[in-house]
């Protein structure tokens, strides 16, 4: 079944592209719970929405007044600036009035989204950040959690990695309160973790060893690449690993507590919490 949460034709509604994904499906929740007019940007949704097919983009768009800008698989990809563009231009035409984008730190090619957005004569909110807790509970890395050895290309190189709630808070907020535009909201946790670090703290939640094996980079590609990924992951990954991981995001950054007057959550309690769901459990 289709997906779709608008509220009344005339409405002026908010559109949440990545709309099921890790940041969109919990704006999407938050703007529910609001009462706010929302239409879910996903290819499973009524009208679709695909970052690859712009023919579909102004059904989209009608009647839509704010947008969340969340592009797949990242804006790092080849090609993603002349998409966020058009797409741009596209939200111009439809008289939308507030862009949020999502943002990777470290990135030149999403730093030239940004500006993108920042140029486009609308309002704006840019919420910038890097490696998400998440990805060990729902993204690429949960197996690895799940065998007990975090085995990656990424030596003892610290990152300030953050909560996926923590994004989905500060993007809500941009998008209904007044207050964020032409904000940057580099968003981190509030410590540095080596990916060490992070088994260290799986570890002590799950009750059994897990354990960091730093492998060689192309080994790790090749892993990937037989996994059956797809190509699109199999570059983000090789890309992400080979050149935005190298101290470059190794500070902590006060987006969160600027944008929502608190401290951001740190990855041990998130890791407590999942850890109760039982997913990590050792597989057989």
């Amino acid at each position: 079944m289709k997906a779709s949460i608008e509220q009344g034709h005339d409405s002026s509604l908010t559109l949440i592209t990545g709309g099921t994904g890790k940041t969109g499906r919990r704006i999407v929740d938050r703007l529910k719970a609001m009462g706010v007019p929302t239409r879910v940007g996903s290819r499973s949704a009524l009208p679709a929405f695909d970052w690859n097919n712009e023919a579909d983009w102004d059904a989209c768009l009608e009647n839509v007044k704010t947008i969340y800008i969340s592009y797949a698989p990242d804006l790092a990809m080849p090609g993603a600036t002349d998409t966020i563009q058009s797409f741009v231009n596209r939200a111009i035409l439809h008289k939308v009035e507030k862009l949020v984008i999502l943002s990777g730190r470290g990135e030149q090619e999403a730093q030239a989204c940004e500006k993108i957005v920042m140029n486009s004569g609308l309002d704006w909110t840019v919420v910038r950040s890097s490696w998400f807790f998440q990805n060990f509970s729902e993204g690429a890395f949960i197996d690895m959690v799940q065998v007990g050895n975090i085995a990656l290309p990424a030596s003892d190189i610290q990152e300030p990695f953050v909560d996926v709630d923590d994004i989905a808070e500060v993007a809500t907020m941009a998008l209904t309160e007044p207050g964020h535009n032409e904000e940057v909201y580099e968003v981190t946790g509030p410590r540095l973790m080596s990916f060490a670090d992070i088994a260290a703290d799986l570890s002590r939640v799950t009750g059994r060893e897990i354990t960091y094996s730093s492998v060689p980079h192309g080994d790790f590609v090749r892993g990937v690449k037989e996994s059956g990924a797809p190509q699109d992951v199999v570059w983000m990954l090789d890309y992400l690993f080979s050149t935005v991981l190298d101290g470059r995001n190794s500070t902590l950054c006060d987006g969160i507590k600027r944008a929502l007057k608190r401290e951001p959550k740190d990855f041990f309690d998130y890791a407590n919490q999942v850890a109760e769901s039982g997913i990590w459990r050792k597989v057989a």
